[in-house]
């Protein structure tokens, strides 16, 4: 199954569109799509400033990113291949293509622990990883969005409230 109707990926699935399981991973592949939606509207000039205590919206994506891996590496290291740490301020762009790749190898990964009922490193179970993954990255996205307005360019109203729109991400 292809999943269409967004501009921001297109995911296979390979279980049948309407198991249980499919439903679960591509749960996490709209919580992706939408971590993608929000760093597209982050106005460029906000993308590298800072507010007190806070990471700038670019560390904030890339540390996403980098939790991504830090899971791979301990539950399947072998989906790593040609995914790399994002240290530093990198252009939306370049944090865009590594958040993509960490989302497909994390979607695997998923799937993979669906299947076997364990994902290494992770209790109780990999049902409860995706909502550990969903909040953690929730979580940053409204970093982000906090940031945006302390720095006055908040997201428009049209992302605000878009990233509940689960239905159509």
């Amino acid at each position: 199954m292809t999943f269409q109707g967004t501009r921001y990926a297109q995911v296979e699935f390979k279980m049948e569109p309407n198991s249980f399981q499919n439903q679960i991973v591509e749960t996490l592949a709209i919580q992706h799509r939408i971590v993608l939606y929000v760093l597209d509207e982050v106005a460029e000039d906000s993308w590298s400033k800072k507010v007190e205590r806070s990471k700038t919206p670019c560390g904030h994506f890339c540390h996403i990113h980098n939790v991504r891996l830090m899971w791979l590496k301990s539950a399947e290291p072998a989906l790593l291949d040609g995914l790399a740490k994002l240290e530093g301020v990198e252009s939306k762009s370049v944090v865009r293509e590594h958040l993509e790749a960490s989302a497909k190898a994390m979607e695997t990964m998923l799937d993979n622990a669906l299947t076997s009922g364990r994902l290494k490193g992770f209790k109780p179970h990999p049902v409860a990883f995706l909502g550990y993954i969903v909040s953690h990255e929730t979580f940053h996205r409204a970093q982000v969005e906090l940031s945006l307005r302390q720095l006055g360019t908040p997201l428009h109203d049209k992302v605000s409230y878009g990233q509940w729109e689960w239905g159509t991400r």
